[in-house]
């Protein structure tokens, strides 16, 4: 209730002013003054644009005035990346402007340093194309698939509700099935607000098994199969580890266990809500295969396929040496990069822990490719993805699709205040205050987080037109080049080699990458003995 403190300070000064007119017209100008503000704060707390100024109707206004006054310097913020990238405009604001449907375009050419080593760029053609974005899909589903599914090549990465609110996940879902494309659930489950607007699905299953768990924590088959064959749930997605804290479980504290929380996660009301940091469905390689297996069948055929950021690269090529030993192989593989963010994780975990997007994406689409399987298996890309050049980019190095969090975060109102872990979200983002999520209006951030998907794949669409192709599917490792020193360029074949198809499996290829392969077991995720 602090936030209202102002609100009603100005509001009581009014009514002490108007009081104390009465006694000299000296006070007429604080009444004034003081009752303009609280008939403001009243417009603000009623209004729906606005999250901020719904939560904070007077001293909000502050934070609009000191960023009206900077305007014209925003236009030209500049901030720096962590995912290898040296600078990029600031991707918040571009978020903003496509889902509010306004201007985002600059004057003046880049203010990138074009011989910075680390600048990188798309070669354009001089026979230019027109792609059309509402043709940018995938198909997910390989030849065990009966139901595959016709995804669009962007689309919302994993949030679960209890880090989010209940409000930003229907304004999400109904964002999806206003624009058609999907909305991973994260590992908290399904729960009502995510079935409210019928938004294609995509459960993802991590070691709690939320959704579908026995009351020891263990898989329960039976409550997964009753949920699974959902026609909203398009895919399933087994979440072996995420980028911003690879390797490290989750305890959502009792406190914060709300009954819709324990009701969509299959949890006791007020108990700690535990995610163990492995599967406890499976414990090598080929336990992973057998559960992938499982999970299609009590589905009846839909796309199956894991999310991981790559860590020891020998453990991923024990899950591969599995797909080939027992002719079982996942329809699909999410890489997620290091750089991916989390609403709460140790600061060594999001620092340090994890390979990064870029090169654990190139390192399964070359494994695959190696393997002969690429075909068979798509590839989807997360980590810190918000731009048309973002996709294009992991698109080079062999994503199919992406997904992206921080950015449909951004559209449906985050400032990224950094008090997600706090429970005291300033826009009703990240919070379970009931009072806080009013902020929040479903149906215009919804409609925000259609049109940030619709204006990202038309600014994909004038991307890749730009370099003479008619879908991302088209991008080259060649067409993307990175600068080595000022005098150096490479383009990403160059940089993220790929091996050749089946090369692995001949013998040829990487001398390192054969050595550990020939050392690798189907049975353990480390080294064999």
């Amino acid at each position: 209730m602090v936030r209202y403190t102002t609100f009603a300070l100005v509001t009581l000064a009014a009514i002490a002013c108007l009081f104390a007119y009465t006694f000299h017209p000296v006070f007429a100008g604080g009444f004034w003054l003081f009752g303009t503000l609280s008939a403001i704060g009243v417009y603000n707390v009623t209004q729906t644009k606005h999250s901020i100024l719904r939560n904070y109707p007077v001293i909000g206004l502050v934070r609009f005035f000191l960023e009206s006054t900077r305007k014209e310097m925003r236009q030209y913020f500049i901030e720096s990346d962590t995912d290898g990238t040296p600078f990029s405009r600031n991707k918040r604001s571009i978020v903003y402007q496509r889902a509010k449907i306004q201007l985002d375009k600059r004057p003046f050419g880049t203010i990138l340093d074009v011989y910075q080593p680390g600048f990188e760029w798309l070669a354009h053609s001089l026979s230019p194309k027109h792609p059309d974005p509402s043709s940018f899909r995938v198909t997910i589903g390989g030849p065990a698939c009966t139901q595959p599914y016709e995804a669009s090549v962007f689309n919302i990465s994993a949030m679960s509700f209890g880090a989010l609110s209940a409000n930003a996940i229907k304004a999400l879902n109904k964002g999806a099935k206003l624009g058609g494309f999907a909305h991973d659930t994260g590992e908290g489950s399904i729960s009502i607000h995510h079935r409210e607007f019928g938004g294609d699905l995509i459960w993802e299953l991590g070691s709690g098994y939320f959704g579908c768990r026995n009351p020891d924590g263990s898989f329960s088959a039976e409550k997964f199969a009753s949920q699974a064959k959902d026609p909203q749930i398009k895919m399933i997605e087994i979440k072996l580890s995420q980028g911003a804290k690879p390797g490290h479980g989750g305890v959502l504290p009792g406190a914060k266990v709300t009954a819709e929380i324990a009701e969509a996660r299959g949890v006791q009301i007020g108990e700690d809500c535990v995610s163990p940091a492995s599967h406890p469905a499976f414990s090598d390689p080929r336990g992973l295969m057998k559960f992938i297996v499982q999970l299609r069948e009590l589905s009846n055929g839909k796309p199956v396929g894991f999310k991981l950021c790559i860590g020891d690269k020998n453990e991923f090529l024990a899950i591969a040496k599995a797909m080939i030993e027992t002719g079982v192989a996942p329809d699909f593989i999410v890489v997620d990069g290091a750089e991916g963010g989390t609403g709460a994780a140790p600061l060594e975990f999001t620092d340090h822990i994890g390979m990064p997007l870029r090169d654990g994406l190139n390192f399964v689409h070359s494994t695959l490719t190696g393997l002969g399987l690429r075909d068979t298996i798509k590839i989807g890309a997360a980590g810190k993805i918000t731009s048309a050049f973002d996709m294009a980019r992991v698109m080079a190095l062999g994503a199919d699709w992406c997904n992206a969090a921080r950015g449909f975060m951004f559209a449906i109102g985050c400032i990224q205040s950094q008090s997600c872990h706090t429970d005291q979200c300033p826009v009703g983002v990240a919070t379970q205050d009931k009072l806080r999520q009013r902020a929040l209006i479903v149906p215009d951030k919804a409609q925000r987080v259609a049109n940030f998907h619709a204006n990202t794949l038309q600014a994909l669409a004038e991307v890749i037109g730009a370099a003479g192709l008619m879908h991302p599917s088209d991008i080259r490792a060649t067409q993307l080049h990175r600068r080595i020193s000022p005098t150096q360029t490479k383009n990403f074949a160059e940089l993220y080699p790929v091996m050749k198809k089946g090369e692995l499996l001949s013998g040829g290829g990487d001398h390192e990458m054969q050595k550990n392969w020939q050392l690798v077991s189907a049975d353990r995720f480390t080294l064999a003995d």
